[in-house]
């Protein structure tokens, strides 16, 4: 297993660029399947999680061509997705558990097809993420469900039909599998407190561009209008705002100043406010961020994640690794996941002051230095954490379990590399 090994202390300085945004691309994947017509997905990133959601639609039935791209002057991927007709319904623990976003296949398939049948998923170990959200909305639309031997059973009778849907959480996954089932569904349905996240927005523009009819994007009220059949489409996928914010925070913690090519600023705006409340100067310009701190002074603040447009709970584990950086204390309060201070020891072993309250709260209090250690990387966000942290420490450090990395950061040790980091991959056998 990969490992990935930081010596602290370099100065970040330079222009790195952003990729495509996982979060948009794996529902942009599943929507493909909405249609028998060819979608095409530019601007894709290159990822585990992108392979792992490409070979689940494989196993289903999807012809998938990949291409070699240059977008906006940088190599990326392009894909083709047909699904002339499935070969299978199932969705086998095998991929599912690989990945849990494997559950986007729910909605277009119950959609187009009728029947599901879904492993309960996988993915990071951060807390309870309850699939009874996305169950009892396509129940409302007139989904049979059950539920057996670690599989979801769907079933609809004819047609999916529209329903009035009041989501108890903002939940991003209940709102994406909502939206891709109600666009071939009898009627109109209607989306209460549905999640606001850039990423439903992608996912809405691809789908009306497929032909579908939803109104009310960037709202916590979706309207959609049913339609008979959607066609093909081709659709951009936007930047990703999270490693955008995980770069921002790079050049912060090590009092550098890098620009962020393709970042979005209008997506960012809670973070860069933390960030400029701290000390660090942040520029927006159209295209790009510039985020500065090599003159400042960075002083501790209070962090409360919450639903888009509130700070980015997919950013708590980075910003926590800066606020060891800075002056006095900060508080951070986790409001989305219960489990995901699980980080919180491993920064410790390289010298953090942290005390963490319950599930919920943590106090972290700026040290005067970081030193490298052994840690072993917990979930995706919380592996960035610890590059960071490598990044400001004295001395050697080695990041284990590095595979949650390749789920959401592509090339991350040679955009690191690009602005000036130690840094290396120690490949080992399997």
């Amino acid at each position: 297993m990969d490992k990935i090994k930081i010596r602290g202390g370099k100065k970040l300085e330079g222009k790195i660029y952003i990729s495509g945004a996982k979060n948009a691309a794996l529902p942009l994947i599943c929507a493909s399947l909405l249609t028998d017509e060819t979608v095409t997905l530019t601007n894709m990133p290159m990822l585990s999680d992108i392979t792992a959601m490409n070979a689940l639609l494989k196993e289903l039935g999807t012809d998938i061509d990949e291409f070699d791209d240059f977008v906006d002057g940088h190599n990326t991927k392009t894909y083709s997705y047909r699904t002339k007709e499935f070969k299978s319904l199932i969705a086998p623990y095998d991929f599912v558990r690989k990945m849990r976003a494997s559950y986007y296949v729910l909605g277009p398939l119950l959609a187009r097809e009728g029947h599901i049948e879904l492993s309960l998923p996988g993915g990071c170990a951060i807390g309870a993420r309850p699939m009874d959200i996305h169950l009892s909305a396509l129940e409302q639309m007139g989904v049979k469900i059950e539920i057996k031997q670690g599989y979801v059973y769907g079933d609809v009778q004819g047609k999916l039909k529209g329903a009035h849907i009041i989501l108890r959480i903002a939940s991003v996954g209940a709102t994406c599998n909502i939206l891709m089932a109600a666009v071939l569904a009898e009627g109109k349905t209607i989306i209460e407190n549905a999640a606001k996240e850039p990423e439903i927005g992608d996912l809405i523009d691809l789908l009306n561009a497929m032909g579908a009819k939803i109104e009310g994007k960037d709202s916590s009220v979706l309207t959609i209008y049913g339609v008979e059949k959607l066609h093909g489409a081709q659709h951009k996928v936007i930047p990703d705002r999270i490693e955008a914010g995980s770069y921002a925070v790079a050049a912060a913690i090590t009092r550098g100043r890098i620009e962020l090519l393709n970042a979005q600023a209008e997506t960012l705006q809670s973070p860069i406010k933390v960030l400029r409340d701290m000390g660090v100067t942040v520029e927006e310009k159209e295209h790009s961020l510039i985020v500065d701190a090599q003159e400042a002074t960075l002083w501790g603040q209070d962090i409360m994640t919450d639903y888009y447009p509130g700070f980015p709970t997919d950013l708590q584990a980075q910003f926590m690794a800066l606020m060891l950086t800075a002056k006095g204390a900060s508080m951070i309060t986790e409001n989305i996941w219960e489990n995901r201070f699980m980080h919180v020891p491993e920064l410790m072993r390289m010298g953090a002051n942290i005390n963490v309250h319950g599930h919920a709260s943590a106090i972290v209090r700026g040290v005067k230095q970081l030193s490298g250690a052994p840690v072993m990387a917990t979930d995706l966000r919380a592996s960035f954490a610890l590059i960071l942290a490598g990044l400001v420490a004295e001395g050697e450090t080695i990041v284990n379990r590095v595979y949650h990395l390749d789920r959401g950061y592509e090339h991350l040790e040679e955009k690191l590399k690009g602005v000036g980091a130690d840094i290396e991959r120690i490949k080992e056998p399997d």
